[in-house]
């Protein structure tokens, strides 16, 4: 259980922190040990307030960890203990969740415990790849270096997930805006138009008619379509986050646009071979390395893949290279370079140039994917509007030309 407390020191300072006790005993004895008298003492629910609390509870993001592994790999490197690097984290972080944790962390160090067990208390911030090079950083004696590592891994990794938005930005903008608009003409203005014809007595065109029976669909149910659309999107949302059948469902519709599969394989392969150049500098076995690399790819074909090189591969005496051409998921250069790199004996430094070769090929598909997308939405937006403009010049033009 752990609990916040506030006291103070013999010279009447005020101290404020957190430790894990069995109960309020024993955190007066903690307190009694280090000179503290209590002023207030109240037990701290971590799991909620680490995301358990629903959607909208405060989370460990991508720059929270960034900044954790880039500090204290640098403090471990000008050498401060853990116990002590964490301590100053911790005053330096003014992110309650991240002190929370923290605090839990310098906890669980202060009673001997490893230090990779607090990050793989939640699975949902901190994922396997991440719990086990901290592992094998402890083990090794070489955590300051793994830890700067994966601080630059993250970064890089983040910096890719930014660039991907920055691109999407608009295309996503363009729709929203186009959606609008669309929505407004077929629900506030095309009905009132539509009901001055039916109104005249004139008997419009066939496909007016049938724009304008839509128009006038929309605007009498207007707020049921909006709620639904709402409704549905919140829906759509929540099972995404929650059910992985409904999640691959959405992949598998996504891949199927033309372009996208492409992009998706090149970002698991890159996410593929710095994850495993990154285990494998650990000091990881090159089996256990691929499982773990397996989960982090993001991609179902290719997680699949791993496990198959790794456990009926690998495993039961295949080489490297050959274990890899068994996989047609894998491209030829990935495992012609694998193959070099296995003669050479720097399989990570080849992977890192993989790596960095998938990023540049990433970026260039995502940019000639949104180069048509923006075009494509525009077109479609254009036609829908020449449609209803259409819809309703006709009949004005008939309408005139019989006086």
């Amino acid at each position: 259980m752990r609990f916040h407390y506030v006291a103070g020191d013999s010279s009447g300072k005020i101290v404020e922190s957190e430790v894990e006790a069995q109960g309020v005993a024993e955190v007066l004895e903690i307190l009694a040990s280090k000179g503290l008298k209590p002023v207030n003492i109240k037990v701290v629910k971590l799991s909620k307030a680490l995301g358990g609390g629903g959607f909208f509870s405060p989370t460990i993001n991508e720059t929270d960890k960034i900044f954790l592994t880039r500090y204290i790999g640098l403090m471990l490197k000008v050498g401060t203990d853990l116990l002590q690097a964490i301590g100053v984290l911790i005053n330096d972080f003014d992110k309650p969740v991240v002190k929370s944790f923290l605090g839990e962390v310098r906890s669980n160090l202060e009673k001997g415990q490893p230090f990779y067990l607090s990050f793989s208390k939640y699975p949902k911030f901190f994922n396997t790849v991440f719990i086990n090079l901290i592992k094998a950083g402890e083990a090794s004696g070489n955590l300051d270096n793994i830890l700067e590592d994966m601080s630059l891994s993250l970064e890089k990794q983040q910096d890719i997930n930014n660039r991907i938005r920055g691109v999407l930005v608009y295309p996503i903008f363009l729709l929203v805006v186009s959606f609008s608009i669309l929505f407004f003409l077929v629900s506030f203005a095309l009905p009132k138009i539509a009901a001055v014809f039916q109104g005249s007595g004139f008997k419009p065109p066939i496909f007016s008619q049938i724009v304008f029976a839509v128009g006038l669909f929309f605007g009498k149910y207007a707020l049921f379509i909006g709620g639904l659309i709402i409704t549905s999107g919140i829906a759509i949302f929540y099972f995404y986050k929650t059910s992985i059948v409904f999640r691959n469902f959405v992949f598998n519709a996504v891949t199927a646009f033309p372009g996208v599969k492409s992009v998706i394989i090149k970002l698991a392969l890159q996410r593929f071979a710095v994850t495993l150049a990154s285990l494998i500098e650990a000091g990881l076995p090159l089996v256990r390395g691929l499982e773990i690399t397996s989960e982090a790819v993001g991609n179902e074909q290719l997680k699949e893949a791993l496990l198959r090189i790794s456990k009926e591969g690998i495993s039961k005496g295949l080489t490297v290279s050959d274990a890899f051409r068994r996989e047609a998921v894998f491209p030829r250069v990935v495992v012609n370079l694998i193959a070099i790199s296995e003669k050479s004996g720097h399989m990570e430094d080849v992977l890192k140039t993989l790596a960095h070769f998938y990023e540049t090929e990433t970026d260039t598909a995502i940019k000639f994917m949104v180069s048509l997308l923006e075009p494509t939405l525009l077109m479609s937006m254009g036609v829908i509007v020449g449609l209803i403009a259409l819809s309703i010049i006709v009949p004005i033009y008939q309408l005139t030309a019989k006086f």
